[in-house]
């Protein structure tokens, strides 16, 4: 009903010459005022200089609307209009959802587009922690979502392979080494004092129990790279991540990548030289200050690669690219966004998330962490305590652009207060209900239900619920934000709870209406399911 209105409310706003921009809807918060509803009447009364009950009229004056849809409107001082929707429709409705089933809630907004989202690029130099965790379900189920949404979408990985970071992490490596073979070096400074890399000297030591502290620096390096890899994957799987691609920062400087993005802003008149750096003129595009793409020491800062590694980005032609960041690249990314719109590239189709960062609470404490001094709670380690569904949803359950507080106490519980548990219980609850009815000779068969039974206050309220599963996909891809989703199955779980405790649903002595609330069941199972399979979370039969 929602697209319906949408699509008339438009072409005859349209038919009268009015702006369409502020058209909007809204479940009015009592149902006495209809399904739906809308203020446009109010919000153009400036512009067109005219009282908000006179617009309303003039808006539905002779438009016609289908009676299979909408039953009637309704105007209300000062100026809105309501609209209640016909119970065929809410019939056809929930038969749409026992037909589409598994695909219930898909849009082809973007069939024939590809996209292109990057999370985590987290560099190897040591386990996914719990601020990573964030990020990678938060750019995960953004992928699912788009996914849902009809793109072809890959999920990609960047990290930087090169560099000082990767030289610490192979002389670290090495003083571990050397330490295990009764030799001990003193660790670099700045160097890696996790005790993972540990554990990583002593598969090198089983592999190459030769090596001296002459060998070169690279055979430390590349084995410690290829580990924790091997560590960050293995943690993305049993989180449900697997990435298509894994894209490194050194092979912009094998192919030349990184010289080319110089050349073009020098001959540009965007890099000057001082202090034996090479600046940016940011400032001339409209950047508070300049910023260093290479330091006196000829190292290059972080933005210069990915400046390269966006160019590539666009260049590989993705109809839309989403860059998931944490909250510390805040001002780098708008330089990036810059340097590919002063080179001539297409930039508009570049989306970038940022996301807060992560507190731990334990009993009401905040758990301590210094990633310096690699004391750190790692993803596995999570996961381990509170399991990979739990984990999924805390990530998600708030807006991105706000702190979390991840509160262990709570994931662990098994009970309605915790809000993961809470949405499984509810399919759980489902399926149970389907199972009792089948033991007293009542199979679920909504092909002969009479669905337009189903018209009772709190049966409607959940019916309504469950049709809103669509509109919160498409307005979690437009928006880039997933928190309404795990929001809105809560809702329809709480919607569930509540028709259960007011409505008899196995009913011997009622068959008919045992049957159309079974289905209706039904339809409500399906919404859940696809939702948590979008969440990456799993939708048990029993509990």
């Amino acid at each position: 009903m929602f697209e319906y209105l949408t699509q008339q409310i438009s072409a005859r706003m349209e038919q009268l010459e009015w702006p369409t921009e502020r058209l909007q809807f809204s479940r009015p918060k009592k149902v006495e005022n209809g399904d739906w509803a809308t203020n446009i009447a109010m919000a153009l009364a400036r512009d067109l200089k005219r009282a908000p009950m006179q617009i309303a009229e003039e808006l539905m004056d002779g438009l016609e609307l289908d009676s299979g849809i909408v039953e009637k409107y309704e105007i209300l001082n000062p100026g809105f209009i309501n609209f209640f929707q016909s119970s065929d429709y809410l019939t056809a409705q929930i038969e749409n959802i026992l037909n589409t089933r598994d695909d219930y809630g898909k849009s082809d907004f973007g069939v024939g587009k590809t996209a292109q989202v990057e999370f985590v690029s987290a560099n190897p130099t040591g386990p996914l922690t719990v601020g990573h965790g964030r990020q990678t379900v938060l750019g995960d189920t953004l992928a699912n979502i788009l996914t849902w949404s009809g793109y072809e979408v890959t999920r990609e990985y960047y990290f930087n392979n090169a560099g000082r970071q990767m030289r610490l992490l192979g002389e670290s490596l090495k003083a571990r080494y050397m330490e295990l073979k009764g030799k001990p070096i003193s660790l670099p400074d700045g160097g890696y004092e996790g005790a993972y890399l540990i554990n990583v000297a002593k598969d090198l030591m089983e592999q190459k129990p030769d090596l001296s502290s002459d060998e070169d620096i690279n055979t430390f390096k590349i084995f410690a790279e290829e580990s924790i890899f091997a560590i960050i994957k293995s943690s993305l799987e049993r989180i449900g991540v697997v990435h298509d691609v894994f894209y490194n920062e050194r092979s912009l400087y094998e192919a030349g990548k990184i010289d080319e993005v110089l050349t073009i802003l020098r001959d540009k008149g965007l890099l000057y030289d001082k202090d034996g750096a090479t600046w940016f003129k940011t400032t001339e595009l409209g950047i508070d200050q300049d910023r260093v793409l290479v330091k006196s020491s000829g190292e290059p800062t972080y933005r210069l690669p990915d400046i390269a590694y966006h160019r590539e980005k666009v260049a590989r032609g993705f109809d839309l690219v989403v860059d998931i960041f944490g909250a510390d690249h805040i001002d780098a990314y708008p330089d990036v966004l810059s340097a590919l719109k002063v080179m001539g590239l297409k930039h508009e189709h570049i989306q970038v998330v940022i996301h807060q960062f992560v507190t731990l609470l334990r009993s009401g404490e905040v758990v301590k962490m210094s990633t310096r001094k690699a004391n750190f709670v790692t993803l596995d380690e999570l996961i381990d305590e509170v399991g990979a569904d739990v984990v999924r949803y805390f990530y998600i359950m708030r807006s991105a652009s706000s702190h979390l507080n991840f509160d262990l106490d709570l994931a662990k519980r098994q009970t309605d207060e915790n809000p993961v548990f809470y949405l499984q219980y509810a399919h759980a609850r489902i399926s149970s209900i389907f199972r009792r009815a089948k033991e007293r000779g009542l199979e679920a068969d909504s092909a002969s239900a009479d669905l337009s039974l189903l018209n009772e206050e709190f049966t409607v309220a959940l019916i309504n619920q469950a049709l809103e599963f669509p509109e919160v996909l498409d307005h979690c891809r437009r928006a880039l934000e997933v928190h309404h989703l795990p929001g809105y199955l809560f809702n329809l779980a709480t919607a569930l709870h509540k028709f259960y405790t007011e409505y008899k649903v196995i009913d011997l002595e009622n068959q008919e209406m045992s049957k159309a609330r079974l289905a209706l069941l039904e339809a409500v199972q399906i919404t859940l399911r696809n939702g948590l399979r979008i969440l990456g979370i799993s939708a048990p039969d029993q509990m």
